[in-house]
Order: C-alpha cells, then sequence, then structure tokens
C-alpha cells in the first residue's frame, strides 16, 4: 500500500454542541507521511477534532484543509473521497461477521471494483499477517489486540492519504501498544499520514514527529513530539513525571532518641 502524501490543516476550528464549545479556535498542522499525535485530558476535545477532520462534525468556525484545498460542506463519504479514514474508539468491530467480512465493508468506495477489493485485502493481509488466518472467523472471537488490527485493516481498505485514530490502546496490554505504534511508523514511511489521539502520551509522544496538547477545547502546547516531552507542564500533567525545574523533595533529618 503506497499512498499520496496528504497535509492537513485546521484554521481557526470551532465546533459547538448546543451551549457547549468543544473547540475554540483550533489550529493544528499534520504534515505529510508524518505522526502527529494529538494529546490532553478526558473531555478536552479530543474526539470532536478527529471527527471534525473526518466530516462527521461540522465546525461552528473555521476550516479543514487537505493539501491547501478546503472541501465544500464536508460529509463523510466526501472526507473518504479524499482519502480520510478513521479508526474510531472502541474499534466497532462487527462481531458476527467474518474477518475478512468486517475488511470488505471498509472498501466502501471501491465496492463496485472486485479487483481492487482483491488487491485491498491483500494489501491489509500483508501488514496483518493473523488477519489472514483469521478470514472466516467471526470477529468477536478475535483477542482485543486482533480487533484493533481488524479496525485499522477496516480503515485502511478505503487506501486512505490520511489515517485517523481515536485511542487505539484502549483496553491493550502497553507491549501490544509499542507494536501498534511501530506499526503506524512504518505506515508514515509508506506515505500516509497519520493522526493519533492516545491516552499513552508518553509512548505516542515517543512515536510522534509532532505533538499538540489540547486542553478545553484550546491548544495549549505544540511543537517537535521531542519537545512536548521535555515540557514540564506536560510531564507533571500528563506523563506522571516531575518537572526539571522542580526543588529535589528533602528529607528531614531522623532524631535519634535517648535510649
Amino acid at each position: 500500500m503506497s499512498a499520496l502524501n496528504s497535509t492537513v490543516a485546521c484554521s481557526k476550528l470551532e465546533v459547538r454542541y448546543g451551549q457547549v464549545t468543544a473547540l475554540r479556535g483550533v489550529d493544528i498542522e499534520a504534515r505529510a507521511a508524518c505522526l502527529t499525535t494529538i494529546i490532553g485530558p478526558n473531555g478536552a476535545g479530543k474526539t470532536t477534532l478527529l471527527r471534525t477532520i473526518c466530516g462527521l462534525e461540522i465546525p461552528t468556525a473555521g476550516h479543514v484543509t487537505i493539501n491547501g484545498s478546503e472541501t465544500d460542506k464536508p460529509t463523510p463519504e466526501k472526507m473518504l473521497e479524499r482519502g480520510v479514514a478513521l479508526v474510531p474508539e472502541g474499534r466497532h468491530v462487527f462481531p458476527h461477521l467474518s474477518v475478512r467480512d468486517n475488511l470488505v465493508l471498509g472498501a466502501f468506495c471501491w465496492r463496485r471494483q472486485r479487483k481492487v477489493v482483491d488487491e485491498l485485502l491483500a494489501d491489509v493481509y500483508r501488514w496483518f499477517p493473523k488477519l489472514e488466518g483469521y478470514a472466516g472467523r467471526p470477529g468477536g472471537t478475535l483477542s482485543g489486540g486482533e480487533q484493533q488490527m481488524l479496525a485499522i485493516g477496516r480503515a485502511l481498505m478505503s487506501r486512505p492519504n490520511v489515517l485517523c485514530l481515536d485511542e487505539p490502546s484502549l483496553g491493550l496490554a502497553p507491549i501490544i501498544v509499542r507494536e501498534l505504534l511501530a506499526l503506524l511508523r512504518r505506515m508514515c514511511d509508506d506515505g500516509v499520514t497519520v493522526i493519533l489521539v492516545e491516552q499513552f502520551a508518553y509512548l505516542a509522544l515517543q512515536a510522534a514527529d509532532d505533538a499538540y496538547l489540547l486542553e478545553n477545547g484550546s491548544i495549549v502546547r505544540s511543537g517537535p513530539a521531542r519537545d512536548l516531552l521535555a515540557d514540564d507542564h506536560v510531564k507533571s500533567s500528563y506523563l506522571g513525571l516531575r518537572p526539571a525545574t522542580a526543588k529535589p523533595r528533602t528529607r528531614k533529618p531522623r532524631v535519634a532518641r535517648a535510649g
């Protein structure tokens, strides 16, 4: 699978749900064939941002562009046609359908071209050899890590240029998360632009090229991922580390008791 390099940019993005403002003037850029991660607390607006990029939410202000071109009245179908695919939180695998049928559902754009669908299946099986062995098994019988492979494989069946993932590590062991992030890095090498929302902030920042910290609907930190790894606020709030500027803790001297 070789993708057309695509840069995604959000400019002054605002999204509201009634009286609640979920995103406030968000500016981000996901560079072509790079891994961009978005970290932040629960309720910060990370999922809303991904859904807006994918056309599932309509912004009340601002816009999303791909390679500098804005999509008129974006819808999920239009964004999918422009090469943007989403791996949603929770995987949403169809448990009673076979692994193969789950994958084929992802090839909606190519459903009338059987040869292309077969080529895409072969590509996904190269990424995830296990899925080929499980092709006839119901999706619900797979382990959590295998279902995440299936969810990503289904998204790849649309032949995306931009792959958005929402908390793919949910419920997975750290060793599986590391393998998943290494896989996403290889996808970037293959030309896919990856936008990752992730709860394992430390691992995500280690794997990413660029990073954004979203708090209360606003971007409060941004830059190369290595810079956010070294940022005192990120360290103390999201990585469980003490900032470098903090004074070392001192213990009170023990007073010997007279015996």
